[in-house]
């Protein structure tokens, strides 16, 4: 096993760039998202929202908010209906997006070992190095399966190598969109110290969660969104201490929002 190192295996993009070539502040004036069925649904309604460096922010809202549609509209998988999303005042590129990462609720891996999966992103940043793979696996709780065909982990497990491919990309953004859920406590422990440590070297966290301990637990910020609207951004203390609108009193009280 490698050694233990103090320091996190991997930082932030923005940790060795200059401040003209960083993607924050990212700014969405606008934002409209309608649903291509014919029923002319506005998923997302006209949302205006600043992210900046720095905060961890996580976002929330009931089922069917527009949380997961928000995280895919910032990070270009899917385009607007109307508005506009500019990182540091320019449209998103494939130069801007190769340094984002985004982690799904179920996630995507390849179908090779563990190892593999690390091997195969450090190779794409043009640096493949067998120590660094192994000290991310080990921050990730994953050394001793660095052998094992990915698929055969359990949920938690991949879940964490899911996340662990994603911190070795080094991105400047992440998004996560209810990594946790319904995963064991050990691999949710695993995973928010791992995103704490990210965010403490420089990687701007984006987190998406029902779990209101998680959110506590987490958040520097929230972004509350109830029908494709936004409805609250403010800082987490604000937020579950004294929140503004009615729909996120009910949603913190357990209460159906309307």
């Amino acid at each position: 096993m490698p050694e233990a190192i103090a320091a996190a295996p991997w930082r932030s993009y923005s940790a060795t760039k200059g401040a003209e070539q960083r993607l924050l502040p990212a700014v969405a004036s606008g934002l409209t998202y309608v649903a291509d069925n014919g029923a002319d649904k506005r998923l997302i309604d006209g949302i205006d929202l600043k992210l900046t460096a720095g905060p961890l922010t996580v976002v929330m809202g009931p089922n069917g908010a527009g949380k997961s549609l928000l995280l895919r509209l910032l990070h270009g998988l899917i385009s607007p209906s109307a508005g506009q999303i500019l990182w540091n005042g320019a449209p998103l590129s494939d130069d801007r997006r190769r340094r984002q990462a985004m982690v799904f609720q179920r996630p995507v891996l390849l179908r090779r070992s563990v190892a593999a999966n690390i091997d195969f992103v450090l190779r794409l940043r043009g640096q493949p190095s067998t120590e660094e793979r192994d000290i991310i696996l080990d921050h990730m709780g994953l050394y001793s399966q660095r052998k094992q065909p990915a698929r055969l982990l359990s949920g938690g497990e991949q879940q964490r190598l899911a996340l662990a491919r994603a911190l070795a990309m080094q991105p400047e953004v992440m998004f996560l969109d209810e990594p946790t859920a319904s995963l064991d406590p050990a691999s949710v422990q695993l995973i928010e110290q791992a995103v704490q440590t990210a965010r403490e070297q420089g990687t701007k966290i984006i987190f998406v969660t029902h779990d209101l301990g998680q959110a506590r637990r987490l958040a520097d910020e929230v972004v509350f969104l109830n029908r494709g609207r936004l409805l609250e951004h403010s800082t987490a203390a604000r937020f579950f201490e004294a929140p503004n609108s009615p729909q996120a009193r009910d949603y913190l009280a357990g209460r159906l929002v309307l």
